[in-house]
């Protein structure tokens, strides 16, 4: 049986890595003023997305993919050949992406497995790639999407923001809510907490927190793993925490690298320019092993 899999653009996969391992990106959508981008095209850059709200002249929000979009996605793959579907997608908790996913696949005549990764960008994108592992090995959508969903709930991720203002806007602020009133005094460690976002630390400088991420990232290492650093317009930070956590976790890591990636525009809508996070996925058994 011919199974496809199906992701949305927050996972952070590049293009080559999405078409490596033939998974299909559905986009969600930046608005800019009154205008709707999609995600991964040049208008909705993270460099664009950084400077309008630098600019704060227009307001900035992002938009699901509506479900006949991903059922438009769906109905291409079943023309293609596809008998079933594994679509993995970020948490439900913080977009109705997953939703606009469920709606779908009761629309389509084939079966669709729909996974909440109850994570963001690499952490849904690594959930993503255990379960291409699992596709390619020949394995079943069933247990593609059990073994994606498994591994975002193993996922650790965390992050690091100039200011809680844009998670505020967006009502993704959660439990970290707490912190607005005292932000500038502060500078937060964020956690994602089964899908939502919520305060774990407080430091008093950038530099702080950055040693702080090393630490807790090496902390959330148990076995072999994963680890992504990814940023928005802060290259050097990510640069100097992918260099601390690669000598920190080598034997973690496996001779695998630390992925260094920056957040397209639609989670950096969220978190603002200067944002940093480390995800650490526990590597589940390979297939076969």
């Amino acid at each position: 049986m011919r199974v496809a899999l199906v992701t949305d653009s927050t996972a952070s996969l590049s293009s080559r890595t999405a078409a490596e391992h033939d998974v299909r990106v559905v986009p969600l959508q930046v608005v800019i003023g009154d205008t709707a981008h999609e995600e991964g095209s040049e208008a909705a850059s993270p460099q664009r997305l950084a400077a309008a709200l630098r600019e704060r002249r227009r307001p900035v929000s992002t938009s699901r993919p509506a479900p006949e979009v991903v059922l438009a996605t769906y109905e291409e793959l079943v023309r293609e050949g596809y008998e079933e579907i594994v679509s993995v997608h970020l948490s439900g908790e913080l977009s109705g992406t997953v939703e606009s996913a469920q709606l779908a696949a009761r629309r389509v005549g084939v079966p669709v497995h729909v996974v909440d990764t109850r994570q963001v960008g690499m952490g849904t994108g690594f959930a993503v790639l255990s379960a291409a592992a699992v596709l390619e090995a020949g394995g079943s959508g069933e247990d593609a999407a059990r073994v994606a969903g498994e591994r975002g709930r193993a996922t650790t991720s965390l992050f690091y923001v100039d200011t809680l203002e844009h998670l505020r806007r967006g009502g993704r602020v959660g439990a970290a809510a707490a912190l607005v009133g005292s932000a500038l005094a502060v500078k937060p460690i964020l956690r994602l907490t089964d899908g939502r976002v919520g305060a774990f630390e407080k430091v008093r400088t950038a530099g702080k927190a950055l040693q702080r991420l090393e630490v807790l990232a090496a902390e959330a290492a148990t076995g072999p793993v994963d680890v992504a650093v990814a940023h928005l317009e802060a290259g050097a930070r990510a640069a100097a925490l992918v260099a601390g956590l690669t000598g920190r976790l080598e034997e973690h890591l496996e001779g695998r690298p630390v992925a260094l990636v920056e957040i397209g525009a639609v989670l950096g809508a969220h978190v603002g320019p200067g944002m940093v996070a480390v995800v650490v996925a526990p590597r589940p058994p390979q297939p076969g092993a």
